[in-house]
C-alpha cells in the first residue's frame, strides 16, 4: 500500500511556486488559480492545523502579484476559452455557463462574445453546423436514419447550447450545401 504524501507547510514563497508551477501547464482565470491555492491551503492546515484565514491574505497576495505581472489576465484567458469552446462547436449559453464555472466575470464573458460576435457573422450558427459535421447530425446524417432521429439530434444540439431556432435550422436544413447557405446569408 503507498504512503499518503504528507502536504508541504504553506508559505507565501510556497503558494508563489505552486501558482507559477500550475500557470505553467495551465491557462486559468484568478478565481479559478485562487481555487486551486485553497486546496492547497486547506489540505496543509488540516494535517499541520492552523487556520485557513492566517494564509488567505498569501494567497490574494499571490493573485495580485501574478496579475501585475502579466502571468494572469482574465480577459485573455475569457477570449482564448471563448475561442477554443467555439471551436469545440458550443453554444453561446454553454459557453457562457463554462466561463462562469471557472469564475470569470460575466461583464468580462459578455466582452469575450462580444469580440467572437466580431469575428463571425453568426457565431452559433457556425458552432452548430460545425458540431452537427462532427457529429454527423441532421444533414450529416444518413438520408434514411434522418427523420427517426431528428429529436436525438435537436435534444444533442440543445445540449451543446444553442437555442431551439439555431438548432432546428441546422437539423432540417436540405443538404450540407443549404448549410454552407445559411451560414453566408
Amino acid at each position: 500500500m503507498a504512503a499518503t504524501r504528507i502536504p508541504t507547510r504553506i508559505t507565501p514563497q510556497y503558494l508563489e511556486n505552486a501558482a507559477l508551477h500550475y500557470l505553467e501547464r495551465f491557462a486559468a482565470s484568478s478565481a479559478g488559480l485562487r481555487r486551486v491555492l485553497l486546496r492547497k491551503v486547506d489540505r496543509s492546515v488540516a494535517h499541520w492545523g492552523g487556520e485557513r484565514a492566517d494564509h488567505l491574505a498569501a494567497v490574494d497576495a499571490v493573485i495580485v502579484k501574478l496579475t501585475n505581472l502579466g502571468y494572469l489576465n482574465d480577459q485573455a484567458f475569457a477570449e482564448m476559452k471563448t475561442r477554443s469552446l467555439h471551436r469545440q462547436g458550443k453554444g453561446s449559453r454553454a459557453i457562457r455557463a463554462t466561463l462562469a464555472a471557472k469564475g470569470v466575470d460575466s461583464e468580462l464573458a459578455e466582452q469575450a462574445m462580444e469580440t467572437l460576435t466580431e469575428e463571425h457573422a453568426q457565431p452559433d450558427l457556425a458552432a452548430a453546423i460545425k458540431l452537427a459535421r462532427k457529429r454527423r447530425l441532421g444533414p450529416f446524417r444518413l438520408p434514411e436514419k434522418r427523420a427517426e432521429m431528428r429529436a436525438k439530434d435537436m435534444a444533442a444540439l440543445a445540449r451543446a447550447g444553442f437555442d431551439f431556432d439555431t438548432a432546428r435550422r441546422v437539423i432540417d436544413a436540405d443538404s450540407v450545401d443549404g448549410l454552407e447557405e445559411l451560414l453566408t446569408s
